[in-house]
């Protein structure tokens, strides 16, 4: 199978690359900074893209502006990238008879994760407001009666409810690929990535993950600073894994339940705080503890972990990088180097 990969040079498209061709496929890499044997180019530009897709069976469809940015400024930069260029791509796709999308979603477009109140039931907390979050009041509370609320994992048949402009394009990516398969006829996947890490990982952006800012304060001599109180939990999922999953969704796309676009929450099921991976990745590293600040971002959400089970019950994929191996893993990686504007990206 000849696959367009988007954002190929990338961080997680790079290892797709790298596991499409271990499996026997033609990878064909579509990036800004694509090197030797791939296709440079911008995935907003349509004539090349339609290069690109020349002799494509399916697409991969990598490439984003990633994070959760910089307040609002930013935002015509994260439409443009991921929501303009996913738009392009799908009308290429449409015009070359390219009937298969495996995109790089997100749990972002949940917003906030599952949670159950011990007198309501599941509840779905709004934003957390600027007084609490300033007093250090850091868990949402039950919207019905105020109560403290325990978390629980989400699935992917949740409501989306996106909290930042990031979160947004990237539901937006997946609305555009579901009107596609709609009109084309065409099958999709979206895998909705949590926390991914790993080596290639980049460094020193506003743009990368929390585990690429503390293994980089780490290589400073610096402590990892951890906001909030580091009780935030998510389910950080090594891009080995990740990688893994592309190709199983890219293999087994045409066998899925349900046409259209199909999502798959893509974690390790290994719930886990940001101090507890602050801690993890410091002690393998070898440096200093982190330090909690009680700072927060606006925009960021409190809990969102997620079940994984459709994954591993429809594609037979389940994460094998423990948090344990994967961190001390990630303390000896190296990390990447990105250059250029931002705003350009070079995939997820």
């Amino acid at each position: 199978m000849r696959v367009l990969v988007t954002g190929g040079s990338g961080f997680i498209g790079s290892h797709i690359t790298t596991v499409l061709e271990a499996a026997g496929h033609e990878p064909v890499v579509f990036d800004t900074g694509a090197g030797d044997g791939g296709s440079r180019g911008d995935v907003r530009d349509p004539m090349a893209v339609r290069a690109a897709l020349r002799g494509a069976d399916a697409v991969c469809h990598q490439s984003a502006l990633v994070g959760l940015g910089k307040g609002f400024a930013d935002a015509s930069a994260y439409v443009g990238n991921n929501d303009l260029g996913t738009a392009v791509l799908l009308e290429e796709m449409a015009g070359a008879g390219v009937d298969r999308l495996v995109l790089a979603g997100s749990m972002v477009v949940y917003g906030e994760g599952r949670y159950s109140c011990p007198v309501h039931g599941e509840v779905r907390p709004g934003p957390r407001s600027l007084p609490d979050l300033d007093g250090g009041r850091f868990e949402p509370p039950c919207p019905r009666c105020g109560a403290a609320l325990e978390p629980e994992l989400v699935g992917e048949d949740a409501p989306a409810d996106p909290r930042n402009v990031y979160a947004t394009t990237k539901l937006a990516q997946e609305h555009l690929a579901a009107a596609w398969a709609r009109a084309t006829d065409g099958r999709a996947v979206s895998l909705r990535y949590h926390n991914v890490y790993g080596d290639g990982m980049p460094r020193d952006t506003p743009y990368a993950g929390v585990a690429s800012f503390f293994r980089s304060a780490l290589e400073r001599g610096e402590a990892p600073r951890v906001y909030e109180d580091g009780a935030q939990r998510r389910d950080f999922v090594h891009v080995d894994d990740v990688a893994a999953a592309n190709l199983v969704a890219l293999e087994a796309i045409g066998e899925l339940p349900g046409g259209g676009l199909r999502a798959y929450n893509t974690g390790s099921g290994e719930p886990h705080t940001v101090g507890e991976m602050a801690h993890e990745l410091a002690e393998a590293f070898g440096g200093p503890k982190p330090v909690v600040t009680g700072e927060y971002r606006l925009g960021d959400v409190r809990h969102i972990t997620a079940s994984s089970e459709r994954a591993r019950r429809e594609l037979g994929w389940s994460a094998r990088v423990t948090f344990a191996e994967g961190m001390a893993r990630f303390a000896k990686d190296e990390l990447a180097v990105v250059s250029g504007v931002p705003g350009v990206p070079a995939g997820e």
